[in-house]
Protein backbone atom coordinates (compact mmCIF):
# COMPACT_ATOMS: atom_id res chain seq x y z
CA UNK A 1 0.00 0.00 0.00
CA UNK A 2 1.63 3.69 -0.82
CA UNK A 3 0.83 6.29 1.82
CA UNK A 4 2.72 9.65 1.74
CA UNK A 5 4.08 12.12 4.47
CA UNK A 6 4.34 15.92 3.92
CA UNK A 7 6.46 16.77 7.36
CA UNK A 8 8.53 19.60 8.06
CA UNK A 9 11.48 17.56 9.80
CA UNK A 10 13.17 20.27 11.63
CA UNK A 11 14.38 21.71 15.49
CA UNK A 12 10.74 23.12 16.69
CA UNK A 13 7.62 21.32 18.11
CA UNK A 14 6.60 20.37 14.64
CA UNK A 15 9.08 19.30 13.68
CA UNK A 16 9.53 16.93 17.16
CA UNK A 17 6.39 15.80 16.01
CA UNK A 18 7.51 14.89 12.71
CA UNK A 19 10.75 12.95 13.60
CA UNK A 20 9.12 11.02 16.14
CA UNK A 21 6.37 10.08 13.44
CA UNK A 22 9.38 9.20 11.02
CA UNK A 23 11.31 7.00 13.67
CA UNK A 24 8.68 4.95 14.85
CA UNK A 25 7.59 4.16 10.67
CA UNK A 26 10.91 3.64 9.96
CA UNK A 27 11.82 1.06 12.63
CA UNK A 28 8.53 -0.78 11.81
CA UNK A 29 9.65 -1.43 8.39
CA UNK A 30 13.42 -2.07 9.91
CA UNK A 31 12.04 -4.61 11.86
CA UNK A 32 9.46 -6.00 8.96
CA UNK A 33 6.45 -4.79 10.59
CA UNK A 34 5.33 -2.51 7.80
CA UNK A 35 3.13 -3.09 4.85
CA UNK A 36 3.10 0.42 4.10
CA UNK A 37 5.53 2.01 0.59
CA UNK A 38 5.55 5.41 2.32
CA UNK A 39 6.29 8.47 0.42
CA UNK A 40 8.14 11.72 2.20
CA UNK A 41 7.70 15.54 1.14
CA UNK A 42 9.74 17.72 3.39
CA UNK A 43 8.69 21.06 4.19
CA UNK A 44 11.95 22.85 4.25
CA UNK A 45 15.20 21.45 4.88
CA UNK A 46 15.89 18.06 6.70
CA UNK A 47 17.44 19.38 9.91
CA UNK A 48 18.31 16.65 12.65
CA UNK A 49 20.58 18.56 14.40
CA UNK A 50 18.67 18.69 17.65
CA UNK A 51 19.08 14.70 17.27
CA UNK A 52 21.14 12.33 18.79
CA UNK A 53 23.41 10.91 15.56
CA UNK A 54 21.60 8.24 13.33
CA UNK A 55 23.18 7.95 9.80
CA UNK A 56 21.12 5.09 9.37
CA UNK A 57 17.68 6.74 10.09
CA UNK A 58 19.06 10.08 8.17
CA UNK A 59 19.90 8.21 5.22
CA UNK A 60 16.55 6.33 4.84
CA UNK A 61 14.75 10.06 5.43
CA UNK A 62 16.82 10.96 2.57
CA UNK A 63 16.28 7.73 0.24
CA UNK A 64 12.66 8.24 0.84
CA UNK A 65 12.71 11.76 -0.22
CA UNK A 66 14.65 10.95 -3.47
CA UNK A 67 12.35 7.78 -3.92
CA UNK A 68 9.16 10.66 -3.55
CA UNK A 69 9.97 12.61 -6.48
CA UNK A 70 10.59 9.78 -8.35
CA UNK A 71 6.83 8.06 -8.47
CA UNK A 72 4.27 9.84 -6.41
CA UNK A 73 1.34 9.88 -7.61
CA UNK A 74 -1.39 12.88 -6.31
CA UNK A 75 -4.46 10.18 -5.70
CA UNK A 76 -2.00 8.99 -2.74
CA UNK A 77 -3.47 9.63 0.54
CA UNK A 78 -0.90 11.64 2.49
CA UNK A 79 -0.55 12.76 6.01
CA UNK A 80 0.50 17.02 6.52
CA UNK A 81 1.67 18.13 9.46
CA UNK A 82 1.82 21.81 9.27
CA UNK A 83 0.13 25.06 10.86
CA UNK A 84 -3.20 25.94 8.61
CA UNK A 85 -1.67 29.38 7.25
CA UNK A 86 0.22 27.49 4.50
CA UNK A 87 -2.31 24.31 4.42
CA UNK A 88 -3.84 25.18 1.79
CA UNK A 89 -0.70 23.83 -0.71
CA UNK A 90 -0.76 20.49 -0.70
CA UNK A 91 0.74 17.42 -2.54
CA UNK A 92 -2.37 14.61 -2.71
CA UNK A 93 -6.08 14.84 -3.60
CA UNK A 94 -6.46 13.17 -0.33
CA UNK A 95 -5.19 15.31 2.48
CA UNK A 96 -4.78 14.64 5.99
CA UNK A 97 -3.98 17.54 7.92
CA UNK A 98 -2.52 17.84 11.61
CA UNK A 99 -2.26 21.31 13.08
CA UNK A 100 -2.05 22.90 16.22
CA UNK A 101 -4.11 25.94 17.06
CA UNK A 102 -4.35 27.68 20.45
CA UNK A 103 -6.83 30.11 20.10
CA UNK A 104 -10.91 30.16 20.04
CA UNK A 105 -12.07 32.52 17.14
CA UNK A 106 -10.91 30.87 13.70
CA UNK A 107 -11.18 33.40 10.80
CA UNK A 108 -12.94 32.63 7.53
CA UNK A 109 -9.79 31.81 5.89
CA UNK A 110 -8.97 29.57 8.74
CA UNK A 111 -12.37 27.62 8.34
CA UNK A 112 -12.04 27.42 4.81
CA UNK A 113 -8.98 25.35 5.16
CA UNK A 114 -10.15 23.35 7.46
CA UNK A 115 -13.15 22.38 5.55
CA UNK A 116 -10.77 21.54 2.87
CA UNK A 117 -9.16 18.90 4.42
CA UNK A 118 -9.46 15.91 6.71
CA UNK A 119 -8.63 18.16 9.26
CA UNK A 120 -7.55 16.79 12.95
CA UNK A 121 -6.17 18.98 15.94
CA UNK A 122 -4.01 17.93 18.77
CA UNK A 123 -6.36 19.53 21.73
CA UNK A 124 -9.96 18.53 21.90
CA UNK A 125 -10.54 22.14 22.94
CA UNK A 126 -9.57 23.20 19.70
CA UNK A 127 -11.62 20.46 18.26
CA UNK A 128 -15.05 21.67 20.05
CA UNK A 129 -13.84 25.42 19.00
CA UNK A 130 -14.11 24.44 15.32
CA UNK A 131 -17.39 22.29 15.40
CA UNK A 132 -18.92 25.54 16.89
CA UNK A 133 -18.52 27.21 13.58
CA UNK A 134 -19.57 23.88 11.25
CA UNK A 135 -16.69 22.23 11.13
CA UNK A 136 -15.82 18.89 12.27
CA UNK A 137 -12.12 18.08 13.17
CA UNK A 138 -10.65 15.01 14.26
CA UNK A 139 -9.06 15.07 17.60
CA UNK A 140 -5.27 13.24 17.27
CA UNK A 141 -3.42 13.36 20.60
CA UNK A 142 0.43 13.47 20.56
CA UNK A 143 2.85 11.39 21.96
CA UNK A 144 6.03 10.74 24.29
CA UNK A 145 9.23 11.21 22.43
CA UNK A 146 11.05 8.40 24.09
CA UNK A 147 14.02 8.33 21.91
CA UNK A 148 14.88 11.95 22.22
CA UNK A 149 13.34 11.94 26.19
CA UNK A 150 13.92 9.72 28.99
CA UNK A 151 13.71 9.85 32.73
CA UNK A 152 17.11 10.26 34.87
CA UNK A 153 16.85 8.60 38.26
CA UNK A 154 19.70 9.41 39.77
CA UNK A 155 19.24 13.21 38.80
CA UNK A 156 19.84 15.48 41.86
CA UNK A 157 20.88 19.55 40.56
CA UNK A 158 21.46 20.09 44.01
CA UNK A 159 22.62 19.07 47.34
CA UNK A 160 20.35 20.38 49.67
CA UNK A 161 16.62 19.63 49.36
CA UNK A 162 15.29 23.11 47.47
CA UNK A 163 12.95 22.63 45.52
CA UNK A 164 12.88 23.34 41.58
CA UNK A 165 10.32 25.27 39.15
CA UNK A 166 10.87 24.91 35.44
CA UNK A 167 9.41 27.30 33.16
CA UNK A 168 9.99 26.51 29.48
CA UNK A 169 8.57 27.64 26.25
CA UNK A 170 9.69 30.97 24.51
CA UNK A 171 9.17 34.34 26.34
CA UNK A 172 5.45 35.69 24.45
CA UNK A 173 2.26 37.51 26.05
CA UNK A 174 0.50 34.00 24.58
CA UNK A 175 2.31 31.97 27.49
CA UNK A 176 1.92 34.57 29.78
CA UNK A 177 5.84 34.30 30.33
CA UNK A 178 6.28 37.52 32.41
CA UNK A 179 3.39 37.16 34.00
CA UNK A 180 4.33 33.47 35.30
CA UNK A 181 7.64 34.67 36.14
CA UNK A 182 6.89 38.02 38.18
CA UNK A 183 4.20 36.05 39.76
CA UNK A 184 6.70 33.14 41.15
CA UNK A 185 8.65 35.85 42.22
CA UNK A 186 6.83 38.04 44.71
CA UNK A 187 6.68 34.43 46.20
CA UNK A 188 9.72 32.60 46.32
CA UNK A 189 12.35 35.49 45.02
CA UNK A 190 15.66 35.24 46.82
CA UNK A 191 14.20 32.55 49.20
CA UNK A 192 16.91 29.56 48.82
CA UNK A 193 14.46 26.71 49.40
CA UNK A 194 13.34 27.43 46.03
CA UNK A 195 14.90 28.08 42.31
CA UNK A 196 13.16 29.25 39.13
CA UNK A 197 14.71 27.66 36.00
CA UNK A 198 13.74 29.52 32.93
CA UNK A 199 14.47 28.33 29.35
CA UNK A 200 12.09 30.70 27.56
CA UNK A 201 14.30 32.06 24.97
CA UNK A 202 12.63 32.96 21.52
CA UNK A 203 14.15 32.22 18.96
CA UNK A 204 11.79 35.19 16.53
CA UNK A 205 13.89 37.37 18.54
CA UNK A 206 17.75 38.38 18.41
CA UNK A 207 20.10 37.81 21.17
CA UNK A 208 19.69 41.61 22.62
CA UNK A 209 15.78 41.63 22.19
CA UNK A 210 16.32 38.36 24.24
CA UNK A 211 17.88 40.50 27.04
CA UNK A 212 15.56 43.35 27.07
CA UNK A 213 12.38 40.61 27.72
CA UNK A 214 13.93 39.31 30.63
CA UNK A 215 15.86 42.47 32.11
CA UNK A 216 12.59 44.05 31.62
CA UNK A 217 10.89 41.29 33.39
CA UNK A 218 13.25 41.12 36.55
CA UNK A 219 13.09 45.13 36.58
CA UNK A 220 17.03 45.00 36.29
CA UNK A 221 17.11 43.47 39.46
CA UNK A 222 17.39 39.51 39.77
CA UNK A 223 16.39 37.31 42.61
CA UNK A 224 20.00 34.78 42.78
CA UNK A 225 17.43 32.26 42.56
CA UNK A 226 16.04 32.77 39.34
CA UNK A 227 18.50 31.29 36.44
CA UNK A 228 17.80 32.44 32.59
CA UNK A 229 19.03 29.69 30.17
CA UNK A 230 20.40 30.21 26.58
CA UNK A 231 18.59 28.25 23.63
CA UNK A 232 18.65 24.83 24.05
CA UNK A 233 19.39 23.11 20.82
CA UNK A 234 19.80 20.06 21.42
CA UNK A 235 17.56 17.41 22.90
CA UNK A 236 19.81 16.05 25.10
CA UNK A 237 20.66 19.29 26.48
CA UNK A 238 16.76 19.84 26.71
CA UNK A 239 16.13 16.33 28.37
CA UNK A 240 18.83 17.04 31.33
CA UNK A 241 17.02 20.47 31.06
CA UNK A 242 13.66 18.46 32.39
CA UNK A 243 14.59 15.98 34.43
CA UNK A 244 16.60 18.69 36.40
CA UNK A 245 13.34 20.19 38.42
CA UNK A 246 10.48 18.78 40.69
CA UNK A 247 8.05 20.89 39.53
CA UNK A 248 7.14 22.24 35.57
CA UNK A 249 5.20 25.12 35.27
CA UNK A 250 1.60 25.04 32.79
CA UNK A 251 0.34 28.46 32.71
CA UNK A 252 0.37 29.12 29.24
CA UNK A 253 -3.46 30.94 28.18
CA UNK A 254 -2.96 28.68 24.32
CA UNK A 255 -1.57 25.52 23.64
CA UNK A 256 -2.30 22.69 20.94
CA UNK A 257 -0.39 19.92 23.46
CA UNK A 258 2.41 21.97 25.69
CA UNK A 259 5.30 19.13 24.67
CA UNK A 260 7.70 20.28 27.23
CA UNK A 261 5.09 20.11 30.15
CA UNK A 262 3.60 17.00 29.33
CA UNK A 263 7.12 15.36 28.26
CA UNK A 264 8.12 16.81 32.12
CA UNK A 265 4.72 15.17 33.77
CA UNK A 266 5.39 12.02 31.61
CA UNK A 267 9.10 11.73 33.67
CA UNK A 268 7.47 11.74 36.92
CA UNK A 269 7.54 15.97 37.51
CA UNK A 270 5.15 17.40 39.59
CA UNK A 271 2.69 20.62 37.80
CA UNK A 272 1.29 23.30 37.92
CA UNK A 273 -1.28 23.47 35.17
CA UNK A 274 -3.47 26.16 33.44
CA UNK A 275 -7.21 24.04 33.61
CA UNK A 276 -7.81 25.22 29.99
CA UNK A 277 -6.84 24.22 26.05
CA UNK A 278 -4.69 21.34 25.09
CA UNK A 279 -3.71 21.14 28.44
CA UNK A 280 -6.46 19.20 29.57
CA UNK A 281 -6.54 16.82 26.42
CA UNK A 282 -3.57 14.91 28.75
CA UNK A 283 -3.69 16.67 32.44
CA UNK A 284 -5.98 15.14 34.80
CA UNK A 285 -6.72 15.89 38.89
CA UNK A 286 -4.34 12.84 39.84
CA UNK A 287 -1.63 13.91 37.45
CA UNK A 288 -1.26 17.81 37.86
CA UNK A 289 -2.63 20.39 40.31
CA UNK A 290 -5.01 22.28 38.04
CA UNK A 291 -5.48 26.45 38.21
CA UNK A 292 -8.81 27.34 37.06
CA UNK A 293 -8.82 29.76 33.85
CA UNK A 294 -10.80 33.58 35.49
CA UNK A 295 -11.06 34.93 32.38
CA UNK A 296 -10.02 35.31 28.10
CA UNK A 297 -8.38 38.11 27.09
CA UNK A 298 -7.67 39.09 23.73
CA UNK A 299 -4.18 37.40 22.33
CA UNK A 300 -2.83 40.55 20.05
CA UNK A 301 0.81 41.16 20.98
CA UNK A 302 2.21 43.18 17.98
CA UNK A 303 3.91 40.25 17.07
CA UNK A 304 2.97 36.96 16.88
CA UNK A 305 -0.74 37.72 17.05
CA UNK A 306 -1.89 41.19 14.95
CA UNK A 307 -5.25 42.74 15.00
CA UNK A 308 -7.03 42.35 11.63
CA UNK A 309 -4.67 39.47 10.19
CA UNK A 310 -6.42 37.13 7.71
CA UNK A 311 -5.11 33.86 10.80
CA UNK A 312 -4.13 34.07 14.51
CA UNK A 313 -7.03 36.05 15.83
CA UNK A 314 -8.90 35.19 19.07
CA UNK A 315 -8.54 34.72 22.88
CA UNK A 316 -6.23 33.05 25.25
CA UNK A 317 -6.94 32.45 28.69
CA UNK A 318 -6.04 34.40 31.84
CA UNK A 319 -5.67 33.18 35.57
CA UNK A 320 -5.80 34.84 39.06
CA UNK A 321 -1.92 34.99 40.54
CA UNK A 322 -2.79 34.19 44.09
CA UNK A 323 -4.71 31.20 43.20
CA UNK A 324 -1.49 30.19 40.95
CA UNK A 325 0.65 30.92 43.88
CA UNK A 326 -1.21 28.60 46.21
CA UNK A 327 -1.27 25.65 43.41
CA UNK A 328 2.68 26.21 43.81
CA UNK A 329 2.57 25.80 47.47
CA UNK A 330 0.34 22.64 46.68
CA UNK A 331 2.66 21.41 44.29
CA UNK A 332 5.53 21.97 46.75
CA UNK A 333 3.79 19.57 49.50
CA UNK A 334 3.02 16.70 47.02
CA UNK A 335 6.98 17.22 45.81
CA UNK A 336 8.35 17.31 49.15
CA UNK A 337 5.86 13.97 50.01
CA UNK A 338 7.02 12.14 46.68
CA UNK A 339 9.30 13.44 44.44
CA UNK A 340 7.87 11.23 41.73
CA UNK A 341 5.19 11.63 40.39
CA UNK A 342 3.83 7.99 39.87
CA UNK A 343 0.58 8.39 37.94
CA UNK A 344 2.26 11.21 35.38
CA UNK A 345 4.51 8.18 34.55
CA UNK A 346 1.57 6.75 33.25
CA UNK A 347 1.62 9.07 30.14
CA UNK A 348 4.47 7.45 28.65
CA UNK A 349 2.24 4.52 27.80
CA UNK A 350 -0.90 6.02 27.44
CA UNK A 351 0.15 8.60 24.56
CA UNK A 352 2.95 6.64 23.13
CA UNK A 353 4.28 6.82 19.36
CA UNK A 354 3.08 3.21 18.47
CA UNK A 355 -0.58 4.84 19.29
CA UNK A 356 0.48 7.88 17.41
CA UNK A 357 1.87 6.40 14.61
CA UNK A 358 -1.16 4.06 14.16
CA UNK A 359 -3.88 6.81 13.98
CA UNK A 360 -2.61 8.38 11.13
CA UNK A 361 -2.23 5.28 9.29
CA UNK A 362 -5.70 4.11 9.71
CA UNK A 363 -7.06 8.17 8.89
CA UNK A 364 -5.07 7.44 5.51
CA UNK A 365 -6.13 4.26 4.92
CA UNK A 366 -9.46 5.48 4.86
CA UNK A 367 -8.88 7.53 2.01
CA UNK A 368 -7.68 4.47 0.42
Amino acid sequence: MKLGLHLPINSVSFGQTSTLLLRYLYEQEKAGNSDVDWSLFPIGGVDLSSQKEDREFATWIQGKIGKTYESFSRSTPTFKLWHLNGSFETVSNKPVLLSFYELDRPTKIELNIARNNNICFSSQYTCDVFKIFGVDAKFLPLAFDSYNFSRQTNRKVHTDNRIVFNLCGKFEKRKHTEKTIKAWIKKFGNNRNYVLQCAVYNPFFNEQQNHQLLAHTVNGNKPFNVTFYPMMKENVIYNDFLNSSNIIIAMSGGEGWGLPEFHSVAMGKHAVCLNAHGYKSWAKPETVTFVNPSEKVDAVDGAFFKQGEPFNQGNIFNWNEDEFIAACETAVEKAKANPVNEAGLKLQEEFSKERFANSIISLLKEQV
